[in-house]
């Protein structure tokens, strides 16, 4: 490959994360910090391990060798595979950007690729019992406003699977109640829309809650609150904050709700209590919002120990059960099995 000149990579670097990430490829800014983070950590090993100070960073900074290197660096300072990995991906990323801007720099992004990534430990996810979401979700009572409001941000964030700051993206139109099939629609990474139906009961929680807070039915944030007389959008930490207030309410009346309760829990909660009710994993997948069916399966595939009992329990023969008679001491076995007919 011939050597690129240190200007060449910094131009290049730059409209990676302000250009292509955000704009072409539509990601969100959380998602573009992720990666800059991660290139971040492979140029302080550069400046750290090997000497190379930013302003003499260039391409030849990316072979595989010293990639491979810095892997073996992020393991000594105990990363986790998980994290490995992503630094791994966002380093490949920007070189799979650059070549497609100049192909002489195709050649990194190929020998980068044939580094095998991290295995990954997979552990069963964690998610709320039946009884702690349901004292969750009516932690709540229905006496002030603002209990109303919170009631239904639950009801919701639940019901929709969606992640707190689709939630909190929701407008007054994100809404259709008057489909035959009622759904919302929620806008999630990359700004990719989705629609997920709802069921007719929290329907009916949204009527009653658009009659007391949106009664004009003009355009405005679903969930808000006053501020100098102005709806104001509720933030992501403040719906977090409600679901916490709700779980320590419930978790006085039921042991079950655990001490740290998020919104991505009640998200994992919904995925899984549709699964053990046996709705296939490419509609959890659609519900999630998941573009890869890798993701869906890699979270939720993992049989629960109430599962495998009841299927155990299911698969054992009844004549090893002991809840019923044996089926030699029945009379009419018995007649069959004693006689020459």
């Amino acid at each position: 490959m011939k050597p690129k000149n240190k200007k060449d990579f910094w131009i290049l670097a730059r409209r990676f994360l302000h250009e292509y990430m955000p704009l072409t490829r539509n990601l969100s800014g959380k998602s573009v910090e992720a990666y800059k983070q991660s290139l971040k950590s492979y140029l302080r090993f550069l400046e750290e391990e090997k000497g190379i100070s930013n302003e003499n960073v260039c391409f030849d900074c990316f072979s595989k060798n010293l990639v491979i290197e810095f892997i073996s660096w992020l393991k000594v300072n105990k990363y986790s595979a998980k994290s490995i990995n992503l630094k791994l991906t966002a380093i490949r990323s920007l070189l799979k950007y650059c070549g497609s801007e100049d192909m002489e720099l195709l050649g990194a992004y190929s020998d980068i690729c044939n580094i095998r990534k991290m295995k990954e430990e997979k552990h069963p996810i964690m998610y709320l019992q039946p009884s702690a979401t349901s004292a969750i979700l009516s932690a709540f009572d229905v006496q002030t406003v603002k209990h109303r409001r919170n009631r239904m941000i639950l009801i919701l964030l639940y019901d929709s699977g969606a992640r707190v700051q689709e939630l909190s993206d929701l407008n007054r139109s994100s809404l259709h109640l008057e489909a035959s099939n009622p759904f919302i629609t929620l806008v999630g990474k990359g700004r990719k829309t989705r629609n997920v139906p709802i069921m007719e009961k929290t329907k009916r929680h949204l009527l009653g809650y658009l009659k007391e807070f949106h009664p004009s039915g003009t355009a405005a944030p679903l969930f808000y609150s006053m501020l100098d007389g102005k709806p104001h959008r509720l933030s992501t930490d403040s719906i977090s904050l409600i679901l916490k207030s709700a779980a320590k309410i419930a978790r006085e009346k039921c042991n079950e709700v655990p001490e740290h309760v998020h919104c991505h829990l009640f998200r994992k909660t919904k995925a899984m209590d549709l699964y053990k009710n046996n709705v296939p994993l490419p509609f959890i997948m659609q519900l999630l919002g998941h573009e890869s069916m890798s993701t869906t399966s890699g979270f939720y595939a993992f049989a629960t120990l109430e599962m495998m009992s009841e299927a155990m329990k299911k698969a054992v023969p009844t004549a090893l059960s002991g809840d019923e008679e044996k089926l030699w001491n029945r009379p009419e076995v018995r007649k069959i099995l004693y006689s020459l007919d």
